[in-house]
This record gives C-alpha cells, sequence and structure tokens, in this order.
C-alpha cells in the first residue's frame, strides 16, 4: 500500500528517516534491497550547501537504483533554505523536508531545528521561502511534537502553518526538544497533529515492530510511519512493517546468523566501494555496533575492528564473529541512536 505526497507517490507507508551520520549511499542500498520503498538522505545543513562544502557535497551521491529519494534541509535563514532547496531541486531529489526536530544543543543554539518550534512566525517564513523555490515537487516538514510543551498543541499549530504555506505533509516525532529520547514517544500527541489538517502526517518515534506501527496508525489516524534507529543493522524492517500491516506476514522474518554475516559484509563492500577504505574502516566502528548489539561476545569483535584501519582484517573479523555464533543467536537489539 503507498502513500501520496503531493504529486508523489511513495511505494509504502513505510519510510526510513534521515539520520545523521548513518542515512548514507551504502545504507540506503542495503535496505532498498531488503525492501525499503523511500528512505532520505542524511540531513544537510543549508548555509554548508550553499556554500559548496565538498564534504556535504559528497552527502548527495546517489544512484538510479536509490530512488525515490528525499533531501532534508536545515536551516533558519528564509532565503538560504530557498536556496538550498532550489539546488537540492534541480539536481533531481524527488522531494525536500525542512527539519524542525533536531533537539541537539549545538543546533538548537544556532535557533535551527526543534529551535524554530518557538518561532513560528519565522518557521512560516521558511516554509513559504523553500515552497517557492521549489516548483513541482513535494515539501515537506518533519517536527517534534513540541519544544518543552508536552501537549502537542506547538505541533498543531506549526502543521497548520505548514499547511497553509503549501507544504505536502508533515512529519511528527512524539517528543519535545525538552525531552531529548527520554520516555516514550507521545502517539496521542501526533494524532492532535492530524486532526489539525487536512494534508497527510507521518508518525515517528519507537516504532521497532510491525505491532507498534499498527498501534500508532490506530492511535493517531496518521498516514504513514517514519523509521529512525529501528533501521540500522536491520534492513529487513521495513519489508517486516509493511507486510504486517497488510496481513501478508502474522510474524516477523528473522533473518538467520548466516544472512546476517552476508549482510555486514555487504554493506562493508559498499562503504568500500563508495567511500574508500579510510572512510569504511572509521564507518565500520559503529556500523558493526548495529549488526551486534547485544550478541555474546560482541565486545572483543568491536575492539578488533576499533583497532584496525584495513578494511580486510574488518572482514576476517566480522566474518570469524559470526561463524562462531549458535545457529539460533537472537537478533540484535536496537543499537542507542540520538539523532532520529
Amino acid at each position: 500500500m503507498g502513500l501520496q505526497i503531493g504529486s508523489l507517490l511513495l511505494p509504502s507507508r513505510i519510510v526510513q528517516s534521515p539520520l545523521a551520520a548513518c542515512s548514507d549511499l551504502p545504507f540506503r542500498l542495503v535496505a532498498r534491497e531488503r525492501g525499503l520503498g523511500f528512505c532520505f538522505l542524511e540531513m544537510v545543513s543549508a548555509q554548508s550547501l550553499t556554500r559548496e562544502n565538498a564534504k556535504t557535497r559528497r552527502m548527495l551521491a546517489t544512484l538510479p537504483e536509490d530512488r525515490p529519494l528525499g533531501a532534508q534541509l536545515i536551516g533558519c535563514d528564509p532565503g538560504m533554505m530557498a536556496e538550498a532547496a532550489a539546488i537540492l531541486d534541480e539536481l533531481g531529489f524527488d522531494l525536500i523536508d525542512m527539519n524542525l526536530g533536531c533537539p541537539v544543543k549545538k543546533v538548537v543554539s544556532n535557533g535551527e531545528g526543534s529551535a524554530l518550534l518557538k518561532n513560528p512566525a519565522l518557521a512560516e517564513k521558511v516554509f513559504r521561502a523553500v515552497r517557492g523555490a521549489v516548483k513541482n515537487k513535494p515539501v515537506t516538514v518533519k517536527m517534534r511534537k513540541g519544544f518543552n510543551d508536552p501537549s502537542g498543541d506547538e505541533a498543531a499549530e506549526m502543521a497548520r502553518r505548514a499547511e497553509a504555506a503549501g507544504l505536502d505533509a508533515v512529519t511528527v516525532h512524539g517528543r519535545t526538544q525538552a525531552q531529548q529520547y527520554a520516555g516514550h514517544a507521545d502517539w496521542e500527541a501526533i494524532g492532535k497533529v492530524k486532526r489539525a489538517v487536512k494534508i497527510p502526517v507521518l508518525g515517528n518515534g519507537d516504532v521497532l515492530t510491525a505491532q507498534d506501527a499498527r498501534q500508532l496508525i490506530e492511535t493517531s489516524g496518521c498516514d504513514g510511519v517514519m523509521i529512525g534507529r529501528g533501521g540500522l543493522g536491520n534492513p529487513w524492517i521495513y519489508r517486516n512493517l509493511e507486510e504486517g500491516l497488510s496481513g501478508a506476514r502474522t510474524a516477523p522474518y528473522i533473518p538467520s546468523v548466516a544472512e546476517r554475516k552476508a549482510t555486514l559484509l555487504q554493506h562493508l563492500a559498499l562503504q568500500r566501494r563508495y567511500l574508500g577504505d579510510r572512510q569504511a574502516a572509521l564507518n565500520m566502528r559503529r556500523i558493526t555496533v548495529w549488526y551486534t548489539q547485544g550478541l555474546p561476545y560482541n565486545k572483543a569483535m568491536r575492539v578488533a575492528v576499533c583497532s584496525t584501519m584495513d578494511c580486510e582484517e574488518i572482514a576476517r573479523v566480522v566474518a570469524e564473529f559470526f561463524d562462531n555464533l549458535p545457529a539460533d543467536a537472537p537478533p540484535p537489539t536496537v543499537p542507542l541512536l540520538l539523532t532520529e
């Protein structure tokens, strides 16, 4: 079952959020091969993009099979955000999103991310500027339920402003900025936003199983579900959620130890191909955590991975780790990641 956002029909109601330092091209390719229909790049700074920062430009790398693909901008200057959105539009991204959800102190102190929830007038100027710069593609916004107000009223008001500015959808993470990632996501607050607007609303926060996704939709009435850290080291989650919601699957697909090993080694190979051996070796220090969190004897494996810059050695260590796991080893637990 797809999801219509403006002129774009997404192949699934399940989408992957932008995750800083995570949702790069190799991550997306691994996930798409296993059922991901729509994904975002890592969050892009409007300032860095308009100043032609080389690292930011590298983050925009994609391939024909990596579609449809959204790009998320962060910033608070309407003119700069419009300029950056026009660049992304020209580069051919299928959807442009704006970040009003990042709770990180450095971002908030710049007036960006969730800080814009405190300044709805400025946020609306940003919405209108970006909408004006992107003529024929969907423009959306992702926000938290509020800055420090737990009621959800701030998000509902912001969503109304987004709709009035011509945006095509909103995504709501069910925590405030003040909460950071503590407690549980408030799905009732997402429902308050859904009732405030006519455009599609996606819910985000604490969805790890098909049962979670179903409960989020039933509680909030949201039109789609955005996955955050649940996709890390678990590229099978997207198909599990979609098929679980449709009734095509009554129990989640659990990959074998051998399949998990092959998938992590594929992830390493793609890191090397598209980012080079040095960056791949550095990235594997966190990627191995995604695939092995909570598994027995993973500490020694991680120490070994972090002790070398040799990708062939990393591949050997990873293979040996999985080869020594029992065939009935449980799936890894969800890694802690404070960027959802």
